[in-house]
C-alpha cells in the first residue's frame, strides 16, 4: 500500500520534521497514533484550520489513528503564536461551547466509530495540575533562554511577553507526554507557527520516557504572495453555514488568483494528483473550468452534496443568466423597511461592514441594483425594486444578494 507520507508530500503539506526519514520509515510500516489540537478560540473552523482537517483525513484513511485533541486548558492560556498582542481572554464556558462545536465539526471528517478515532481534551488534566508539582516535574526541563529563542515569541517581545503566555510551550509539551502515556501517541502535526511548541514536546517525551516521539508542521494555507487565505471584507471564511453561506464559500474559493488554483486543489480536496496538474496547467479562460472544479469539491468536503449543487446552481443562475435564484443569498425585508436607505438596509443586514464602506462601494460605481448603478448614497429601497417580490442588488463584480419582500 502506497505511504501516507508520500501522499502528504506530493500534495505538498509537509513543511519541516523532526525526522523526516524515521517518520516516513514508520508511517510506511506501522499503523501509529497521532495528534492534532485546536483550541476553541471561536465558535466555528475557518477555511485555515481544514488543512489540518485534511492531513487528518488523509491519515485515518491510510489506517492510521487520529486523536483530535480540543484545547480546553490551553485555551485558558492563550497561544502566543503569530500575534502581536495578548489572545482575548475567554470564560471557561466559552470555551466550552466553542469546544462542543469544534467536535461536532471534526466528526464531520473523522470517523469517530469503533474506536478508530478518539476526541480527547487537555483541561481533563491541566485544569486538575498541582502547580508546584507541576514546575518540579515538568518545567524543570524546559530552558527559559531556548524558549525565548523560539519563534512563538518572538512576534510578543516588542509588545511584552507576559508570564502567563510563557507557560503555553510547557503545558503543550505535557500534553504530548499525555496522549504518548495514555494512547501511545507517538506524533503530532500542526501548522508550521507551531514548529517549536510541537518539538518541544516530542522532546520532552525523550526526556522523561526515554522514548522516540516525532514532531511534524504542515503548511499554512497562504497564496502565491504568501498572505494568508480566508479572509474576506467581512471577515474569516468560515465553516459553519450560518456564518458563511455555502453560496459565499463556494464564491470565495471560485474567485481565488489564477497562481493559486492548483495549490488549493492539491490540498483542499481529494482530488487524484494528475487531474490536479491538469488542472493547473489551464490558462488564460479555462482556469475558470479548474475554479469551478476547485469551489465545487471543496464545498462538498465541508457542506455536502446537496449544498455543493446549490452554490452551483446560484452561481449559474448569476453568472451565465440561469432563472433559477432560489438557492443565491437572500436577505428578508418586511414592508416596514420600504423607504429606508439602501445602505442601511444592507448594514442592517451583516451584508456591507459599515455606513461608511456603503458610501465608500456606492461613490466607486461598485453597487447595482437590478442591474443599474446606484449613484446616490441616499437611495431608497421601494415597493417598485421588487419584481415578483425580490430585488437583486450586486456589489463589486461577484458579490450577488437578493432582496425578498416578506409579506
Amino acid at each position: 500500500m502506497e505511504n501516507v507520507f508520500d501522499v502528504l508530500k506530493e500534495r505538498g503539506y509537509l513543511k519541516q520534521f523532526s525526522h523526516e526519514e524515521r517518520i516516513r520509515e514508520i508511517l510506511g510500516k506501522e499503523k501509529i497514533t497521532f495528534y492534532i489540537g485546536f483550541d476553541p478560540t471561536a465558535d466555528s473552523f475557518h477555511v485555515g484550520n481544514f488543512i489540518q482537517l485534511m492531513v487528518m483525513s488523509y491519515m485515518q484513511k491510510y489506517g492510521h489513528r487520529p486523536i483530535a485533541l480540543i484545547g480546553g486548558g490551553t485555551c485558558m492560556v492563550g497561544d502566543p503564536s503569530g500575534k502581536t498582542d495578548m489572545r482575548k481572554m475567554l470564560s471557561k464556558e466559552q470555551i466550552d461551547k466553542n469546544g462542543e462545536v469544534f467536535k461536532t465539526q471534526i466528526s464531520r471528517f473523522i470517523d469517530f466509530t469503533d474506536g478508530k478515532a478518539i476526541f480527547e481534551n487537555n483541561a481533563n488534566w491541566l485544569l486538575k495540575l498541582n502547580y508546584v508539582d507541576f514546575l518540579r516535574e515538568i518545567g524543570a526541563l524546559f530552558s527559559i533562554n531556548n524558549m525565548l529563542r523560539a519563534e512563538c515569541y518572538k512576534l510578543r517581545f516588542e509588545k511584552g511577553l507576559s508570564f502567563l503566555e510563557l507557560n503555553y510551550m510547557i503545558m503543550q509539551s505535557y500534553d504530548f507526554l499525555q496522549l504518548f502515556k495514555n494512547y501511545n501517541c507517538t506524533l503530532q502535526f500542526g501548522g508550521d507557527d507551531q514548529w517549536s511548541n510541537i518539538l518541544s514536546g516530542a522532546d520532552l517525551i525523550r526526556r522523561k520516557e526515554a522514548k522516540e516521539a516525532f514532531a511534524a508542521t504542515t503548511v499554512l494555507l497562504v497564496n502565491s504572495q504568501g498572505e494568508k487565505m480566508g479572509k474576506t471584507v467581512n471577515g474569516a471564511v468560515w465553516i459553519d453555514k450560518n456564518k458563511t453561506s455555502p453560496y459565499e464559500f463556494y464564491q470565495y474559493f471560485r474567485n481565488v488568483d489564477d497562481e493559486d488554483v492548483e495549490n488549493c486543489l492539491a490540498l483542499l480536496t481529494f482530488l487524484p494528483m494528475d487531474e490536479v496538474r491538469d488542472l493547473g496547467k489551464l490558462k488564460g479562460s479555462e482556469i475558470n473550468k479548474a475554479k469551478a472544479i476547485l469551489a465545487y469539491e471543496v464545498t462538498k468536503i465541508i457542506h455536502g452534496e446537496e449544498e455543493a449543487n446549490k452554490a452551483k446552481e446560484a452561481a449559474v443562475a448569476l453568472f451565465s443568466k440561469g432563472s433559477n435564484m432560489e438557492n443565491v443569498p437572500t436577505l428578508e425585508i418586511c414592508d416596514g423597511d420600504l423607504g429606508k436607505t439602501l445602505i442601511d438596509i444592507l448594514t442592517s443586514g451583516a451584508i456591507i461592514q459599515s455606513k461608511s464602506e456603503g458610501k465608500r462601494l456606492i461613490s466607486q460605481g461598485g453597487v447595482l441594483l437590478n442591474d443599474v448603478k446606484i449613484s446616490d448614497i441616499n437611495t431608497a429601497i421601494e415597493k417598485k425594486d421588487f419584481l415578483d417580490d425580490s430585488a437583486l442588488v450586486r456589489i463589486g463584480k461577484k458579490k450577488f444578494i437578493r432582496l425578498s419582500l416578506k409579506n
